[in-house]
């Protein structure tokens, strides 16, 4: 098993430091710039062709980051330092932080999961009687295939009835139950005006 750095943490960790070195915030934060429109150009793609277009395109923005982190002006910054601290988990994570460009499926960064998490937040003071531990258990595996559905763009409804029926009729072939297969093979219960409106919200980003 391979470990993944989220790219927005580290994004994070050079946009806060940018007062520290304008200059060299300015470089890094380009180059994820680029990286970042790289994604939202492979969005729409399969996981084959969205692994091809990073190896193509992203991996040579990369290549130009380390030689970047390898220049004298970075390698001079003081460890302590705000921009020092940001280089320093670069560097740290610099592996991991490119495991993405190996599989077309495993995103940039975490922030798909984390805006799934908010739901936990919002209904966080309505679950705080929820019974039982086994109770909340429950609900978890619940949000998770409710959450997985959508991520997917799958009819909620339809998949998780779906997903119970194939479970209480005995069936142990979870690997045909995981929503992208799921919708594999039912591909009438797809939803793409999902995936037009995350096209979209792709193009606003990218045209501002």
């Amino acid at each position: 098993m391979q470990r993944g750095a989220c790219n927005s943490h580290a994004r994070r960790k050079i946009f806060d430091a940018r007062s520290n070195h304008p200059v060299v915030a300015c470089m890094l934060l380009a180059m994820y710039q680029e990286l970042y429109d790289i994604e939202d150009r492979g969005k729409s793609l399969s996981n084959e062709a969205r692994q091809e277009l990073r190896q193509r395109e992203a991996k040579p923005v990369w290549d130009r980051v380390r030689a970047y982190l390898d220049s004298p002006v970075v390698k001079n910054l003081l460890p302590k330092e705000a921009m020092g601290k940001a280089v320093t988990y670069l560097n740290n994570q610099w592996d991991a932080l490119q495991l993405y460009l190996t599989n077309g499926g495993i995103p940039i960064d975490n922030n798909d999961a984390e805006q799934l998490m908010k739901q936990v937040a919002v209904g966080r003071k309505n679950w705080l009687f929820i019974g039982s531990i086994a109770a909340g258990g429950r609900a978890a595996d619940l949000m998770t295939l409710v959450s997985s559905a959508l991520r997917n763009n799958l009819d909620v409804s339809s998949y998780v009835k779906g997903v119970l029926d194939a479970l209480l009729s005995g069936s142990t072939d979870y690997e045909q139950l995981r929503p992208d297969i799921w919708a594999a093979a039912h591909p009438d219960q797809i939803r793409e005006y999902r995936r037009e409106e995350r096209r979209d919200r792709a193009d606003r980003k990218q045209f501002r």
